[in-house]
């Protein structure tokens, strides 16, 4: 490739700061984004945040309208080192493992797949019933990586934001793509038990902030 590029997705799960942070903490980085949004993200932005579509717009190189199957990202020889799907929801989970490429969303995580490039699906729900765990385990078969965003506490997180942060650039990770100053386990020295305290206020607080 002449320049990196890599696809972001976001679906309709709850969740759409997933992806606008991966747009942020990929806004530095010498790679350019291409970014496809559903109709159900659409939803869920307007519903869990006050960021606009143009403000979403404004964070990618290159913007993909969902229906556009013609687009650049619609092809294999189209080169990229992948996709993140941020968040992944089980219908758009659904439709990779079952390879039905019905938008261009979902029409790009089959060509990463197919063209043996990495596929990052940060899946949310809960609890999982038996359909969605056999999805999970579809994916995986054919080369993707299923990503929930679970919380890594050991980083002491102190406002939500630090959740957030530390679940995408580890999904970020997988792409060879480090996010500078990123907590990571055993990197300097341990921090003692009172060096630190998070309280479930403090966190809260940080919603509003």
């Amino acid at each position: 490739m002449s320049k990196r590029r890599i696809i972001i997705g976001i679906s309709g799960a709850t969740g759409f700061q997933y992806g606008m942070k991966a747009l942020e903490l990929l806004k530095p980085m010498d790679l350019e984004t291409h970014l496809v949004i559903s109709s159900g993200a659409e939803m869920t932005r307007t519903l869990e945040t006050e960021i606009t579509r143009e403000e979403v717009m404004a964070m990618a190189d290159v913007v993909h309208p969902i229906k556009n199957i013609g687009a650049s990202i619609a092809s294999g020889s189209f080169e990229s080192l992948g996709m993140l799907i941020a968040p992944c929801s089980m219908r758009t989970l659904a439709a990779i493992a079952h390879n039905l490429s019905d938008n261009l969303l979902t029409r790009a995580a089959d060509v990463a797949l197919k063209e043996r490039r990495r596929l990052v699906l940060m899946a949310r729900e809960t609890p999982l019933n038996l359909g969605h765990i056999r999805n999970m385990a579809l994916v995986t078969e054919m080369g993707g990586i299923v990503f929930p965003p679970v919380p890594a506490l050991y980083q002491r997180p102190t406002c939500i934001d630090d959740i957030i942060t530390h679940s995408v650039g580890r999904a970020l990770d997988l792409f060879g793509l480090h996010v500078p100053k990123l907590p990571r386990w055993g990197d300097g020295e341990a921090v003692e038990p009172e060096a630190k305290v998070v309280s479930v206020v403090s966190l809260s607080s940080c919603l509003h902030t």
